[in-house]
């Protein structure tokens, strides 16, 4: 088990309670989390390994693939859907060449589609990285990714 590993298993006794927090920890720590640390949280909390994935599975807040420089998260929520997240996730993907839940050949941008960022009044918009882009245009979108 590497170095950094056994750094955040410190902060834990290993018991089966402490998984959600384990997990996040790791992906505090590495952006993801890879099948070799699942492994270890597995062999660290003597839960099995399938548990484990299925627990870091069914929350969204889980990555399983590193994201890219800049992290695009599209609000979906109602306000942002009516007001046109849609064709603004289209837009993205068109700009990116890439999906939601993709990263870009480069790593520079990863796009994940989120329930809900919390800024209804400003919909519809996304966040890159931890700034906010709000109130966008399909052409507004174009300019947000224009290659220099």
């Amino acid at each position: 088990m590497e170095k950094n590993m056994e750094s955040v298993f410190s902060k834990f006794t290993g018991q089966r309670h402490e998984l959600i927090q384990i997990l996040q920890k790791i992906q505090e720590e590495f952006g993801y989390l890879s099948d070799e640390q699942i492994a270890n949280v597995s062999e660290f909390t003597k839960v099995p390994k399938s548990k484990v994935y299925g627990v870091a599975t069914f929350y969204e807040q889980f990555r399983f693939s590193p994201i890219g420089k800049n992290h695009i998260m599209l609000c979906r929520g109602t306000a942002c859907h009516v007001k046109g997240a849609p064709r603004i996730l289209d837009e993205i993907e068109n700009q990116l060449k890439i999906k939601t839940g993709e990263t870009t050949p480069d790593g520079e941008y990863s796009l994940e589609a989120v329930a809900c960022i919390g800024c209804c009044a400003l919909a519809p918009c996304i966040m890159i990285n931890n700034e906010v882009k709000a109130n966008l245009t399909p052409d507004e979108v174009k300019n947000l990714f224009k290659k220099n």
